[in-house]
């Protein structure tokens, strides 16, 4: 079997957040033929579980809560149509350290505490082995500050680095060098719809109470955005991966909400930050926003 010749690799913190982030367009990209790699870096045993029957499952329970979510995510990636789907160090390496300034940030295996070198490399061996051309990750901040998404944004942007090094690790497969690397953006616009469109449905954002959008932590200027990739076609599947984590959000209709109990709206369109690599040309949009991952790369 033939190798696709477009190849796209996610580093998420914890299962769930690849779906919320890029569910519709890890489905698009499958749906078109395109290698598609997921890589998450803990099982999320710190979430907060959300169907009564399952709360014993909690950290501070039985703490099987890890374990059940390898569950949900396969289910999930079963929904979008990914079948490449990994844990860093494999499943149960790096555990969930919880919000910042909690105690579980300072568990030894928490994956705050992780040896960063030790993480990087096997990244490494993941970008190394599957050779994607586009890489997707949060922003320095990882997104609102979970010390899990600010790690791996580290992570991963430290494999990008070493990977296209040929002196870095040479045990770990040959260099790779990848093309264009992305941080998750969500534009204060579009955010702006989203409570608008909630509020017309006489439902509550999270984010209605703020009176300017730019106390909304994840939101960034439109202007720094640089890419809108339209899966609307496919979320239905992006809901369905949604359903698929059930202990750590709900779903209704075109809303989802999470431990906050606050709805937010499903998006089939997601945005996202070049941040390595060469723009391409401009999609069809107004904003002059690229339309696609891989835009301006050959094949």
């Amino acid at each position: 079997m033939t190798a696709p010749s477009r190849r796209l690799m996610l580093v998420h913190a914890h299962p769930d957040d690849e779906t919320i982030n890029n569910g519709a367009t890890m489905a698009r990209y499958v749906a078109e033929g395109v290698g598609v790699t997921l890589l998450t870096c803990t099982l999320g045993e710190e979430g907060e579980v959300l169907v009564p029957e399952l709360a014993q499952l909690a950290a501070d329970q039985a703490d099987q809560l890890g374990g059940y979510r390898i569950g949900e995510l396969a289910a999930a990636m079963a929904a979008l149509g990914v079948t490449d789907w990994r844990f860093l160090g494999g499943a149960g390496r790096y555990r969930d350290s919880g919000m910042m300034d909690t105690p579980a940030n300072d568990r030894p295996r928490a994956f705050w505490r992780a040896d960063l070198a030790e993480a990087v490399a096997h990244a490494v061996a993941v970008v190394r082995e599957v050779r994607p051309q586009v890489l997707v990750t949060y922003d320095e901040i990882g997104g609102y500050g979970h010390p899990d998404h600010i790690q791996a944004h580290r992570v991963a942007m430290g494999a990008v680095d070493a990977a296209a090094d040929p002196a870095y690790r040479p045990d770990l497969g040959e260099a790779w060098t990848v093309a264009k690397v992305y941080w998750n953006a969500m534009p204060r616009s579009v955010v702006q719809r989203g409570i608008d469109a909630m509020a017309a449905l006489g439902e509550e954002s999270p984010f209605a109470s703020l009176g300017d959008l730019d106390e909304v932590p994840f939101a960034v200027a439109d202007e720094v955005v640089t890419t809108e990739v339209d899966g609307r076609a496919y979320a239905d599947r992006k809901e369905a991966a949604m359903r698929a984590h059930p202990t750590q959000m709900t779903v209704d209709g075109p809303f989802f909400a999470l431990s906050n109990n606050l709805g937010q709206r499903v998006l089939g369109a997601e945005h996202y930050r070049l941040v390595r690599g060469q723009r391409g040309p401009a999609g069809p949009g107004p904003e002059g926003w690229e339309d696609d991952l891989f835009a301006g790369l050959p094949g």
